[in-house]
C-alpha cells in the first residue's frame, strides 16, 4: 500500500511505500494544474490542457485522462492501449475507485476525515509513473472540490 503525504500548505506531495519515499511532486502552477514528478531518478510532467490531462516524459506523452461526462466525478485514463476509469465513491465520500473493464483494480482514499493524507492501493503491475499520475489526478480533483 502506498501513502500520500502532502507538503505543508501545498498540493505537492510525497509518495511512500512503508517508510521508503518513492516519488515526489512539485507544483509548477497553482491555477493551471501543472506538476513535475521525480520518480526513482526520472522526471515527468503532468498538465491540464482545457479538459484533458497529460503525463509526459521528455517529449513523449505516456498517459492521457479526460472527463467522459462533464458533471460526473469520473476520469478516463488511457495508457498503452489500456483504459482505466477513476470514479468517486459517492457524492458524500472523497475516495476514488479505479476500474479496468468494469472490474475494480484499487482505490485512493483519505487517511482520515480532516487530512489531505491518502492511502493508495493500486496494482504493482502498473508502472509507478502511471500510479503517481492517477494519484495526482485525484489530488487535483480534491483541490478543485475544496476551492469550490
Amino acid at each position: 500500500m502506498l501513502t500520500v503525504i502532502p507538503k505543508t500548505w501545498s498540493y505537492a506531495f510525497r509518495v511512500t511505500e512503508g517508510s521508503e519515499p518513492i516519488a515526489e511532486t512539485e507544483n509548477l502552477s497553482w491555477w493551471r494544474d501543472r506538476a513535475r514528478f521525480q520518480i526513482q531518478g526520472s522526471e515527468y510532467t503532468a498538465r491540464r490542457d482545457k479538459s484533458a490531462f497529460t503525463l509526459e516524459s521528455a517529449n513523449q506523452v505516456l498517459a492521457r485522462a479526460e472527463r467522459p461526462r462533464r458533471w460526473r466525478r469520473e476520469l478516463l485514463v488511457e495508457h498503452s492501449g489500456r483504459q482505466f476509469l477513476l470514479r468517486q465513491e459517492s457524492a458524500f465520500r472523497r475516495g476514488f475507485l479505479v476500474f479496468e473493464n468494469a472490474m475494480p483494480l484499487g482505490f485512493i482514499s483519505p487517511a482520515g476525515v480532516l487530512t489531505r493524507k491518502a492511502k493508495v492501493e493500486l496494482p504493482e503491475e502498473l508502472p509507478l509513473y502511471l500510479r503517481v499520475f492517477i494519484i495526482w489526478l485525484v489530488m487535483t480533483t480534491w483541490k478543485r472540490q475544496e476551492a469550490a
